[in-house]
């Protein structure tokens, strides 16, 4: 059976009030997978949401972490606090944290790797943005953040980790890659994972397509065979529409 990850990214939204009553409201919902559902949530509600959602079977992500495990880093945040407060996934390399903070392949490796030392699920973004599209380098570009980013980890390594593409122009613009679009790249990038890690890993790896997903054009998204699932930012803010999109995996299971 295909497994699906359906990923709430809240980026900087929500107060620990909101996020609460967020998760009041989805605890609500009939949800028949709920461990395909994750909440990426800033990390002042990240304990709100650990309680609230405890027995609920969906998990709780943060949105970014040190490699670190202490030190001199004002204003970051260590594996060892995420531990402690119980969360299960952690973003990483997103294409907003490349972007603005000058976030490197060489550290995103490094927190990939820690994550998988402590348990924690790393959910890691590759994507081109329409300058490299529009040049023809697309799959080569996703490629060496692939070669890097996942540099040094074995093949039971990579099991453990969620690969998010996300074409960077296709983020908060409101703008979509097609459906076909999405697939050639998810598919390219499952194809190097075979290459570099042997089919069986390649097979159950959970690919996400990150990039305007909404429930208009979930269901076609989700139907394709590499696309495992969405990192949602925009329409994971309120539970009807987030739920719409979690509803239509479940029709493909």
């Amino acid at each position: 059976m295909k497994k699906y990850l359906i990923a709430g990214n809240w980026k900087m939204n929500k107060s620990i009030a909101e996020a609460k009553a967020f998760a009041v409201q989805l605890k609500g919902e009939y949800i028949e997978h709920p461990e395909q559902l994750v909440i990426i949530a800033p990390f002042t509600q990240l304990e709100t949401l650990k309680k609230e959602l405890s027995e609920t079977g969906i998990r709780v992500g943060a949105q970014n972490v040190h490699y670190e495990k202490s030190g001199a880093f004002t204003g970051e945040i260590s594996v060892p606090m995420l531990k402690e407060l119980g969360v299960d996934m952690c973003v990483v390399g997103h294409s907003e944290r490349r972007e603005y903070f000058g976030e490197t392949d060489s550290r995103v490796n490094l927190k990939v790797k820690a994550l998988i030392n402590a348990g924690i699920t790393p959910i890691l973004c590759v994507g081109e943005s329409l300058e490299i599209r529009e040049a023809g380098n697309a799959m080569l570009f996703v490629s060496g953040q692939i070669a890097e980013d996942l540099d040094g980890l074995s093949a039971a390594e990579v099991s453990d980790v969620v690969i998010a593409y996300e074409p960077i122009w296709a983020i908060g613009t409101g703008k979509t890659a097609s459906p076909e679009q999405a697939e050639e790249m998810c598919g390219f990038i499952r194809g190097m994972v075979e290459g570099m890690y042997g089919a069986e890993t390649a097979e159950t790896l959970i690919i996400q397509y990150g990039g305007s997903m909404k429930p208009s054009n979930a269901p076609e998204l989700l139907a394709k065979p590499d696309i495992n699932g969405g990192l949602i930012g925009g329409a994971s803010l309120e539970v009807d529409s987030f739920m719409e999109i979690a509803k239509a995996a479940n029709k493909l299971q």
